[in-house]
């Protein structure tokens, strides 16, 4: 008799096959109980008729809890009316463990007390077809790279300095020194461009920054890729090609998910390329005409990053930033100094920054000087500058948030629902 996955299960049709699994809901109508039973791969209706089995199973059937872990022996049949268009008309059941009061019903739960049992919410549909997402955009974008000749390289977790500022680091003692987890893997990703031209890394990062807001987490990923003998407009090219197959990607791929979570593809299906570009200089005129007070020289806030945002129908550009409001590795533009060669992706419908990247500063005196006005410590970027002593080159690069972009193209109102185990300021488990 053969095993079969559920997703798998139309192979078998008129068939006898056995599905492992655990009970999602069930429901009885006189001498028939049907069982919705999920594998991981889908759902199946398990068609248990008084008629067709022994006593024994049919009182068992009766007996089974939400959750019970159990293996289902029956026929397969086409019926339209069905989850997925087939059901099983059991012959036997066996089961592994009978549960009783499992925590969440089908009923509604708040928040709090679902993320207190993030390991059991994982098993809902709507989560279940969130993290399948997530599993497809990692996909698309590590594709993205490798079939464009990228080398996948792995950044440490332990880093002895700084990448994206000073205040938002987690410090650790690393046998009497101090280390910190990574907030970035771009400056190795530099080392790397300079030994292999296209290279990417993609992992965790950290940022103890205390906020509660929707966009925030405290552990995410990124990937990110660098390459040599790139500027800005390439490297704005990149991004935009990268996002757009993303999103393609989905859209091919996960179309059943999408219409669990009854996220509105339209705008998706608007993800084409080009995408607008703007200067720094032009997002602050459009948040003026808007009647925000926001000044010249400020980053953006969340709330400004909305705003803007919702004022395109598909990801904007924006490029040159002031120079003073971005990480010390980002090149000047010659045209202007008081600007970086920077560049953000926001995600419309008001999801804000997905990608930061930009130019990298190429001249070794250069980047000495911007260490030094930054106050970070010289003798923790010692290997960092040896990049520019030997072989320097232009190199530009990119960082794209997996849970933020995830969130988007989920219609998700906030990131805890991104990660299979969220870590925020209030939250360490499970």
């Amino acid at each position: 008799m053969e095993k079969s996955y559920i997703n798998t299960i139309s192979r078998f049709e008129g068939q006898v096959v056995r599905v492992m699994g655990w009970l999602s809901n069930k429901r009885s109508s006189g001498s028939i109980r049907f069982l919705l039973v999920r594998d991981g791969t889908g759902i199946i209706q398990a068609v248990v008729s008084r008629a067709d089995v022994s006593t024994a199973v049919f009182e068992l059937s009766d007996q089974l809890g939400q959750e019970s872990s159990l293996e289902v022996q029956g026929l397969v049949r086409a019926d339209r009316r069905a989850p997925g268009g087939y059901e099983l008309v059991v012959s036997d059941i066996t089961v592994f463990q009978l549960v009783q009061d499992y925590p969440i019903t089908p009923k509604e739960h708040g928040t709090t007390f679902l993320m207190d049992r993030r390991h059991l919410w994982l098993r809902s549909s709507r989560q279940h077809a969130i993290l399948k997402i997530r599993h497809g955009l990692i996909t698309a974008a590590r594709k993205f790279f490798d079939d464009r000749d990228f080398v996948l390289l792995d950044a440490p977790i332990f880093t002895p300095a700084a990448c994206e500022g000073t205040t938002t680091l987690f410090e650790t003692d690393y046998f009497g020194e101090r280390a910190y987890l990574t907030q970035s893997g771009q400056l190795y990703m530099e080392a790397g461009a300079m030994a292999f031209g296209k290279v990417y890394c993609f992992g965790p990062t950290f940022r103890a920054e205390k906020s509660k807001t929707r966009r925030h987490l405290i552990e995410f990923w990124m990937i990110e890729p660098e390459v040599a003998y790139c500027d800005l407009e390439g490297d704005m090219e990149l991004a935009e090609d990268f996002v757009a197959f993303i999103v393609e990607w989905i859209l091919h791929h996960y179309q059943t998910e999408l219409k669990v979570l009854e996220r509105d593809i339209e705008p998706l299906e608007k993800v084409i390329k080009p995408f607008p570009r703007i200067s720094y200089d032009e997002a602050v005129d459009i948040l003026k005409q808007k009647g925000g007070s926001f000044e010249w020289g400020n980053d953006f806030g969340g709330g400004d990053e909305t705003v803007l945002s919702q004022t395109f129908d598909r990801p904007v550009i924006i490029h040159r930033y002031p120079a003073s409001v971005k990480a010390f590795y980002m090149k000047n533009d010659h045209q202007n100094p008081d600007l970086a060669l920077c560049m953000d992706m926001l995600a419309p419908e008001g999801y804000g920054e997905i990608i930061g990247g930009g130019q990298r500063e190429d001249d070794l005196g250069a980047l000495v000087e911007k260490i030094k006005k930054h106050n970070l410590p010289m003798e923790a970027f010692d290997w960092y500058l040896d990049l520019r002593k030997y072989g320097t080159v232009p190199h530009a690069g990119f960082g794209l948030g997996i849970e933020r972009t995830l969130s988007w193209i989920c219609g998700l109102s906030h990131l805890r629902e991104t990660i299979p185990f969220p870590r925020l300021i209030y939250r360490l488990k499970p």
